[in-house]
């Protein structure tokens, strides 16, 4: 196995102290968003097999079947199918969806036919692939997460006292659920930018005056003024996780963490359609069409199992679990035949005869057991086979 070398990105919405804190190290005053463990091409981990530094994507592409096992690469391809990341928001992320796989496949196909640049601000297709994810806390954690019902939304709304906001309560009381999601959202978001800019200067006051639950908003409208994603974000649940437990996201699923840290494993995608609470592009037509408009509990997990806790979720490209390693308890020897990732969260495990410390992680080719010994977390990436 191999100890990996992991880029920290230093996103504007990251905590400065959160990533540091967990890797013992002094924080640098900037943001520190997120921690990549994987093969992505935008930072791919590091290691070094004795002939110098190498990326993790170099080492795959030099021999897939040996470092991610023939099953795998006949399942998934000779890449790594999953991302594994440490997330630490310090302020709220963009209110966003996914795409699923056939709408990432067109979508890119399209921006790839009409010559637009990879880097450019209004490309919305990065690459031909879904992006589900699952996230799981560290610390308490928040955020936002698929529909409320309509009329849940409309009380909510109603509840600001807000005379500009009027119309918007009566459409998502007088149309199917479905259908009246979908005219709030279009509404809120083809609304002339002036005056939507006032109704949440509005709205944010009468939050802060009310606070309860009101009060994850009146926090949006400090980071985002007058961005019409604040009244969209009132449409979605609001949710709060407690350490250990996680919400999976699938595609079309409208959300935003909002604040906390936590381990994120997600398909080796970054395919993002962006609804708000952002200065970057916001493409209104095919936000619409790929958001599922449906209302519905958020999808929250807690792991299942003895020793090896699973987040079970209907996705193959990844599957999340979690080790808890007590004092004296025997060494534990994790499967082989598919590529893993270890990643340590608290204690001094070791992985193998590698010794771990909170931030640190390995991986593990599919051709090579695994075995977790000594006390502390470690959380487990790997696919299904």
């Amino acid at each position: 196995m191999d100890r990996l070398t992991n880029t920290i990105r230093p996103y504007a919405w990251g905590s400065t102290t959160a990533i540091p804190g967990l890797l013992g190290i002094e924080p640098t005053g900037e943001p520190q968003a997120e921690l990549w463990m994987g093969a992505h091409p935008g930072a791919p981990s590091r290691l070094d097999r004795g002939a110098g530094e190498t990326t993790l994507a170099d080492v795959i592409a030099a021999d897939p079947e040996r470092e991610l096992g023939a099953a795998a690469v006949a399942k998934f391809g000779p890449r790594l199918p999953f991302l594994f990341k440490i997330l630490a928001a310090g302020a709220p992320l963009s209110l966003q969806v996914h795409p699923d796989r056939e709408q990432a496949r067109a979508g890119y196909a399209e921006e790839e036919r009409r010559g637009i640049p990879m880097d450019a601000a209004h490309r919305n297709y990065k690459d031909p692939n879904h992006k589900p994810e699952v996230l799981c806390a560290l610390t308490p954690f928040e955020g936002l997460c698929g529909f409320r019902p309509p009329l849940e939304a409309a009380r909510l709304l109603a509840g600001l006292e807000v005379d500009s906001l009027k119309p918007y309560v009566d459409l998502l009381q007088a149309h199917p659920e479905e259908a009246a999601l979908r005219e709030m959202l279009t509404a809120v978001l083809t609304a002339d930018r002036d005056e939507m800019a006032h109704s949440v200067a509005e709205a944010a006051a009468a939050a802060e005056r009310l606070a309860g639950p009101y009060a994850p908003y009146a926090t949006l409208v400090h980071h985002h003024p007058g961005d019409p994603g604040v009244i969209a974000a009132m449409l979605l649940n609001h949710v709060r996780l407690q350490p250990g437990e996680a919400m999976f996201l699938g595609a079309g699923v409208p959300h935003a963490y909002l604040d906390g840290l936590g381990v994120e494993l997600l398909a080796n995608s970054d395919n993002v359609l962006r609804a708000g609470l952002t200065p970057k592009h916001v493409d209104v037509p095919e936000l619409l069409r790929i958001v599922r408009f449906e209302p519905g509990d958020p999808a929250l997990l807690r792991p299942e199992g003895n020793g090896e806790e699973v987040y079970e979720t209907p996705i193959d490209e990844f599957r999340l679990s979690r080790f808890t390693l007590a004092p004296g308890a025997a060494p534990r020897t994790l499967p082989s035949g598919a590529p893993q990732i270890l990643l340590c969260t608290a204690g001094r495990p070791k992985a193998g005869e590698l010794a771990l410390a909170p931030g640190e992680s390995v991986f593990v080719p599919a051709g090579e057991e695994a075995e977790l010994s000594g006390t502390g977390t470690v959380y487990r990436a790997t696919v299904v086979l």
